[in-house]
């Protein structure tokens, strides 16, 4: 896949749920289900009863499916460059995390993704995008940044993926610009924040409240942000993990039944493709796709 040249103008994000317009992406040829954490470790450990097993082919398959949704939508598709050290650095959301002010990169945890920052560095050199931060004082990843409206960011960590000690250093980054961050603990068999909450439009987002603290909750209603819930047993197979592609438009998946109908409901046009190869194997299509530039802009 052939990534197209970055056009002029500024980089990053304002919100997560106006129109998208550049997405970074990846290239899965070199994908495999490791024990990489404990969703694709859950998928594993039943695969014996359930009689689910890793097809290649299938897999890219479902992720071209997905880049076709990003490209009829006039999104702008970029792609990391695929590696096969580095075999599951196309899950774009974590080696980095795009903010208003530019690229913050990542410092990840497990050994197989250690080094994902190599390619997502080369990315934003080669297309001339500044880097704005990178994380350092602890395991941090990009799915535990979680711009929850302009000016108010969510950071998690689960310790398992990024650490305590990394996610505050990035909130005081964030703080460091005038914004507010809250950093808040998450269950590990939800891995990243967006697991758990991601905005879907303007005072409106998708969240898992039973799976939230209380007190997550209320700071999230404190900002007078509406919340779809989504089921338990849907939100622990990925089912908050989308991504709003603006204009009433919302690329979901497969298997978030309840949820899907619940955003029809609301009057969104509902993008659901199967995307069974990647939810087994450990990530959505939020955990797939790095938001670069949205039509809010930057501050």
């Amino acid at each position: 896949m052939n990534s197209p040249r970055a056009n002029s103008g500024s980089w990053g994000i304002n919100d997560d749920y106006s129109k998208l317009t550049d997405v970074l992406l990846g290239n899965p040829e070199y994908y495999r289900w490791v024990e990489a954490g404990p969703l694709i470790g859950r998928t594993l450990a039943n695969a014996h009863k359930t009689g689910v097993r890793f097809d290649l082919q299938l897999a890219m398959k479902q992720h071209a499916e997905m880049v076709a949704i990003y490209e009829e939508n006039d999104v702008s598709c970029f792609f990391l460059q695929p590696d096969k050290v580095l075999h599951r650095n196309f899950f774009a959301r974590d080696s980095s995390a795009m903010t208003p002010w530019g690229p913050l990169i990542c410092h990840m945890q497990l050994k197989c993704r250690r080094a994902d920052y190599a390619t997502v560095i080369q990315f934003y050199q080669e297309h001339e995008i500044p880097i704005w931060k990178f994380a350092t004082a602890g395991h941090f990843e990009g799915g535990d940044f979680n711009i929850i409206s302009p000016g108010r960011v969510l950071i998690g960590y689960s310790g398992e993926r990024s650490e305590k000690e990394g996610s505050e250093q990035v909130a005081e980054f964030v703080r460091g610009e005038g914004w507010e961050a809250v950093v808040a603990p998450i269950s590990r068999e939800f891995v990243h924040m967006d697991g758990l909450i991601v905005p879907l439009a303007e005072k409106l987002a998708v969240a898992c409240v039973d799976a939230m603290e209380p007190w997550l909750v209320d700071v999230v209603r404190g900002w007078g942000i509406e919340i779809v819930d989504v089921d338990y047993r849907e939100a622990r197979n990925l089912g908050v993990n989308l991504v709003a592609l603006g204009d009433g438009k919302v690329l979901s998946m497969a298997g978030a039944d309840e949820l899907n109908s619940k955003l029809r409901s609301l009057g969104f046009e509902v993008y659901d493709p199967d995307m069974s190869m990647f939810t087994l194997g450990g990530g959505g299509v939020h955990c797939l796709s790095q938001a670069l530039r949205r039509e809010a802009g930057r501050q």
